[in-house]
C-alpha cells in the first residue's frame, strides 16, 4: 500500500508538472501580446491625411493613402480629408491639426525655412516620399482672346485657394512676367470653382497646379474649347534660376479633350510630409505598408503610378522623417 501511495504521489506531482508547463506556454501567448502592446506604445490611433481639393489629384491619391495606412497597420485609424492644400496644409500639420499631408516640394521648403508665405520656420515635420511632377497650368477658354500671361491684366482670374501652393505659384508666375496680384481681378477659387466659373463666364482664366490631367480641367474641356497659355521662356528661366524647384514641363496636345496645342510652362513636385508627433518606428510601418500596395495607390489615380522607392527621394526638398530614413536605409 505505501508503494502504491508513492505511485500516486508521484503520478500526482507529474501531472501538476505536466499543467504548469502547458500554463507556460499560455503565458508565453500572453507575453507575446504584451510585446506586441509595448512595442506600439505612444503611437498615434488616429491619423488624418490632408489632402485638396476634391477636384485636383490630391484628394483621390490622399484617400487612398490614408486607406492603405488604415487597412494594413495595426491599431491605426487613417482618414484622408479634402483641404486647401499646400500652404495650409504645411500649417496645419505644423500645429498639431494632422499627421499626415500632401504639399508641393516648393512649399515643403519655405515653410521649414520660415521664408516667403511663412512668418515662421515650421518645424514639426519631415519628408516621407515624392511622387510626381505637379505641371503649374494656366487655363482659359480658347475664345476669350487670352494668349499670353501678359494678357491677363485686369482680368478676372482665378488664382488658387487662400493659402494653397497654387496661389503662391500664380503669384510668382504673374512677378515673373512683370506682373503682380494687384494687376489682375483675382478670385480666390478651388479647381472646381474655377472650372465651373470658367464655363459660366465669371472668371476668364485659372491657374491651376496639380498633375495632369487634372479632373476640374478634364471636366470643363468635354464641354468646352479650351486652352492652356504657354509662359514666357525668359519667365520660365527667370523663375527656375530664383525657385530651384521649378522645372520646365511641355503639355501635350492630347492631355485632354478638346485641346489640340502644346503648352510649355513649368512644374513642382507633390510630396507626402509626416508630422514629428508620428514615433519613428511607426512612420517606419506606414512607410512600408504604403509601398507595399502601390498598386492600390496606381489605381486611385494615374499620377499614383510614379510612386516608387527608387525615385521617393528624388527632388526631396527637406529633411526627412527619421521613420521614413529608416525604412530607405533597410532597402
Amino acid at each position: 500500500m505505501k508503494k502504491l501511495s508513492w505511485f500516486l504521489v508521484l503520478v500526482f506531482a507529474m501531472a501538476m508538472f505536466l499543467a504548469a508547463c502547458g500554463g507556460g506556454g499560455g503565458d508565453s501567448g500572453s507575453s507575446e501580446e504584451s510585446e506586441d502592446a509595448a512595442s506600439n506604445e505612444g503611437w498615434v490611433e488616429n491619423i488624418t491625411l490632408l489632402t485638396g481639393g476634391e477636384a485636383g489629384v490630391y484628394f483621390p491619391l490622399g484617400v487612398a493613402l490614408a486607406d492603405v495606412i488604415d487597412a494594413n497597420v495595426d491599431g491605426v485609424t487613417a482618414t484622408g480629408v479634402s483641404s486647401g492644400a499646400s500652404v495650409s496644409n504645411a500649417e496645419q500639420l505644423n500645429n498639431g491639426e494632422a499627421q499626415l499631408a500632401l504639399v508641393q516640394n516648393d512649399i515643403a521648403y519655405y515653410g521649414a525655412e520660415g521664408m516667403n508665405m511663412f512668418e515662421e520656420t515650421l518645424d514639426n515635420y519631415g519628408g516621407v516620399f515624392t511622387i510626381y511632377n505637379e505641371t503649374i497650368q494656366l487655363v482659359t477658354l480658347a475664345d476669350s482672346g487670352i494668349e499670353s500671361v501678359a494678357d491677363l491684366e485686369g482680368k478676372r482670374v482665378a488664382i488658387g485657394d487662400v493659402g494653397s501652393g497654387t496661389e503662391a505659384n500664380a503669384t510668382q508666375i504673374l512677378e515673373a512676367h512683370g506682373l503682380s496680384v494687384d494687376d489682375i481681378n483675382a478670385q480666390a477659387l478651388d479647381f472646381a470653382d474655377a472650372s465651373t466659373n470658367l464655363q459660366d463666364g465669371n472668371v476668364d482664366a485659372a491657374f491651376v497646379t496639380a498633375g495632369t490631367p487634372t479632373g476640374a480641367i478634364q471636366e470643363l474641356s468635354a464641354s468646352a474649347d479650351v486652352r492652356i497659355v504657354s509662359l514666357d521662356q525668359d519667365a520660365i528661366d527667370s523663375l527656375m534660376e530664383e525657385y530651384t524647384y521649378y522645372v520646365q514641363e511641355d503639355i501635350p496636345s492630347d492631355a485632354y479633350d478638346n485641346f489640340d496645342s502644346t503648352a510649355t510652362t513649368v512644374a513642382v513636385q507633390a510630396m507626402l510630409i509626416a508630422s514629428n508627433d508620428i514615433p519613428e518606428d511607426q512612420m517606419q510601418e506606414i512607410t512600408s505598408a504604403i509601398f507595399d500596395n502601390l498598386d492600390e495607390i496606381a489605381n486611385a489615380h494615374v499620377r499614383g503610378e510614379e510612386l516608387s522607392v527608387d525615385t521617393a527621394q528624388d527632388g526631396m526638398s527637406i529633411d526627412l522623417h527619421p521613420g521614413a530614413a529608416a525604412y530607405y536605409d533597410e532597402q
